[in-house]
C-alpha cells in the first residue's frame, strides 16, 4: 500500500535532496518532489514518529493531512510555479491551484487567508518581487526581459509593484547593493 506525507519548508531542490537523505536513512525507498514524498509501503507510528523528528532537526516539519497539509500545497505549488520553472503556466493562478489541489479555490483563499493572515494572491505576489530581486541580484536579464518572464504586463506595472511590496524601484535595489533579499521559507 502506498503512503504519501506531505513536508512542510521544502523550497528547493536541496530540499528534495535533504529529504531524500532522511528517508535513506531510515532505510525507505521514497519518492521525493517539492512538499511531497510517496512511500511504496505504509509506516508504523513509531517509525512516522522517528522520521518527524528527524525532518524537524533538519528545518522540516511532517503534516498531517487536513488544512495545514492544503497551505503548505498552495505554498509548494506557488514556489515550484515562480521559482522553479522556466516559464508561468499560461492558464490563471486560481485555475491552477484549483486543478491541482482538487479543491474549489474559493475554499483554498478563505483557508489561506484565516490561517496565514495574507490572501493566496499577496502571497503570489511577494514570490514574484523575490524571484524579481533575484534575477535584478543576478544582472543578467534586462528589466524587460524579468517582466516578460514573471508575466507582468509590462515594465511599469513590474516597477510599480516592487516599489509597493520594497519601498524602492528595481534600479534603486540594483544600485544599493542589492539589500533586503529573503529566503523562500520566510516569505
Amino acid at each position: 500500500m502506498e503512503t504519501q506525507l506531505l513536508i512542510k519548508n521544502m523550497v528547493c531542490p536541496r530540499c528534495i535532496e535533504a529529504v531524500t537523505d532522511i528517508f535513506s536513512q531510515e532505510n525507505l525507498e521514497a519518492q521525493v518532489e517539492l512538499g511531497k514524498v510517496t512511500l511504496k509501503q505504509s509506516l508504523p507510528n513509531e517509525q512516522k514518529e522517528t522520521l518527524a523528528l528527524a525532518l524537524k532537526n533538519r528545518g522540516f516539519e511532517l503534516l498531517e493531512s487536513g488544512n495545514a497539509a492544503l497551505i503548505s500545497q498552495i505554498k509548494t505549488l506557488i514556489i515550484d510555479q515562480i521559482h522553479h520553472q522556466d516559464d508561468l503556466p499560461e492558464i490563471n493562478l486560481s485555475t491552477y491551484l484549483s486543478e491541482q489541489t482538487a479543491q474549489e479555490y474559493t475554499k483554498l483563499s478563505k483557508l489561506f487567508s484565516s490561517v496565514e493572515g495574507i490572501t493566496i494572491e499577496k502571497f503570489y505576489t511577494r514570490q514574484k518581487i523575490e524571484k524579481v530581486k533575484e534575477l535584478i541580484f543576478y544582472n543578467q536579464l534586462t528589466l524587460s526581459e524579468i517582466a516578460h518572464q514573471l508575466g507582468y504586463s509590462s515594465v511599469a506595472y513590474l516597477s510599480a509593484q516592487f516599489k509597493k511590496e520594497t519601498g524602492m524601484t528595481p534600479s534603486e535595489f540594483r544600485e544599493n547593493g542589492k539589500i533586503g533579499r529573503k529566503t523562500l521559507s520566510e516569505i
